[in-house]
């Protein structure tokens, strides 16, 4: 089958993360967003790509800050809820009934129940002509000792952490399991 090249996600799993912001305001926002990747190992930065009319891009460039946090299954109806259009002085956390964990080192909350958050403070935008990327360094890393252990990192089966994958009819959410095979890192200076 030959794809358009615009169908990757239905090549590739997406991760789902709910962005946190705030803005100068103090109203805090939740959205949902799959295109996020940690920046080569074992640097601390993340990179997200952001359409340009945003209200979580608005509120990273008022503040510089923002926070990754990692759903797992079971919080699809507070992803989609957060994927609706509210309008800016809209409280996204209250509307789709989620609750705020305080971060550490950034103004953001976090958003309970979730296996892991990633304080942000934005290193770097670069702008293209339809989106931008944002680089951010993580300088709070913190996970729900239910789910992780320092020697094996997540347990999936028990974490359930969410993914999507895109059709032509629209996104289905996915969650990735272990195989059982476990491989080492290459070395890089």
């Amino acid at each position: 089958m030959i794809l358009k090249p615009n169908q990757r996600s239905q090549i590739m799993p997406l991760p789902v993360v709910l962005l946190s912001t705030i803005s100068q305001d103090g109203v805090r926002n939740a959205a949902p967003w799959s295109c996020v990747t940690p920046v080569l190992r074992p640097l601390d930065e993340v990179l997200i790509a952001s359409w340009l009319k945003r209200d979580t891009l608005e509120n990273i460039r008022q503040t510089g800050e923002f926070v990754i946090n990692v759903p797992r299954a079971g919080m699809e109806d507070a992803v989609m809820t957060c994927a609706k259009s509210f309008p800016p002085e809209v409280d996204e956390l209250k509307e789709a009934g989620l609750v705020a964990r305080p971060s550490v080192k950034v103004k953001p909350p976090g958003i309970e129940g979730c296996l892991a958050w990633a304080e942000c403070t934005v290193e770097e935008e670069i702008a293209r002509e339809k989106y931008v990327l944002i680089v951010g360094r993580v300088v709070h890393l913190e996970a729900d000792d239910r789910f992780f252990s320092p020697e094996n990192g997540m347990d999936f089966e028990k974490a359930m952490p969410l993914c999507i994958m895109g059709s032509n009819k629209g996104m289905q959410f996915v969650r990735p399991t272990a195989t059982g095979e476990k491989g080492g890192y290459a070395h890089h200076p």
